[in-house]
């Protein structure tokens, strides 16, 4: 299933199962108005959005909604940093040999087809093209074997960074939590639709058409078992907690001269299987 989160006609919140152009709104045939409400109810809320997509009759254009964010408000979100090792090299640090883990806050981000808000205390603005992969079963000290049963599906994330803000410090939270900094979604694709692992895809990032990053999911340092299994070590993992697993080379930083987001400009994150996330980027008033 590819599941949408967005705004009904009456401005509340929904839950929508993607079918090519148009949507089946879940939520208006009695299913949660959340995915994070449904992850919460296990295999039997999957179960039930699965059966109740197979037989809904009624459906609405996908043109034209608003997009929430995948997730409303999970309990936990991981980034992961320095995960390719071209993007490492470039950072002028050695690949990490263990996982690099910081956190982001859901007010950080904003939705597909929303601005970037890029802060008038900074011109370095930049863009990170990531893969998110959703807990859907709960669990501490997860074995790496057993991960990617935790593993209910993926979606994409740009991990909007304030760079001379998150080099301040050996910290990077600040550089990273600006609010509207970074996008999350559009859509949430279960696992299933995807390879084991959601390895060997495609990953893109374009700015304003150009392609600046072009990798692929395979070459992640530590797979998506391996950052389950570490996340899950220090605090028990919950329902629809997110891992944004980092970001290839090609970032604006390490370019010469170093490119910015600005604002008109366009962002796209595009993974293959997975979809298009796109915003535009505006300052802040």
């Amino acid at each position: 299933m590819r599941l949408i989160a967005f705004k009904n006609d009456a401005g509340q919140p929904a839950l929508g199962a993607r079918i090519g152009d148009e949507l089946v709104n879940l939520t208006a045939l009695g299913l949660p108005s959340t995915l994070d409400e449904l992850l919460r109810q296990g295999d039997s809320g999957m179960n039930a959005a699965k059966s109740t997509l197979a037989s809904a009759t009624k459906r609405q254009p996908l043109a034209g909604i608003t997009y929430l964010p995948p997730l409303q408000n999970p309990a936990k979100a991981f980034a992961i940093g320095l995960n390719y090792a071209e993007h490492a090299a470039e950072s002028n640090f050695e690949a990490p040999k263990f996982p690099v883990i910081f956190h982001r806050y859901p007010s950080s981000w904003v939705a597909h087809e929303q601005a970037l808000v890029r802060p008038k205390i900074s011109e370095q603005f930049d863009y990170e093209a990531e893969l998110v992969a959703v807990i859907g079963k709960g669990g501490r000290y997860i074995s790496k074997e057993k991960a990617l049963e935790h593993v209910a599906g993926y979606s994409l994330f740009n991990d909007g960074s304030i760079r001379d803000h998150q080099f301040r410090s050996t910290q990077w939270m600040m550089g990273k939590n600006f609010d509207a900094s970074g996008s999350f979604g559009p859509e949430f694709v279960t696992a299933d639709e995807l390879p084991s692992g959601a390895t060997g895809l495609q990953m893109q990032c374009r700015l304003n058409g150009v392609v600046l990053q072009n990798t692929n999911t395979s070459q992640m340092i530590f797979d998506i078992a391996t950052l389950v299994a570490a996340c899950s070590e220090a605090m028990a993992l919950q329902p629809g907690d997110i891992i944004i697993t980092g970001t290839p080379s090609g970032v604006g930083l390490a370019r010469k001269p170093q490119l910015w987001m600005k604002a008109g400009d366009v962002c796209e994150v595009e993974v293959e299987g997975i979809g298009i996330l796109r915003n535009r980027i505006v300052d802040e008033i």
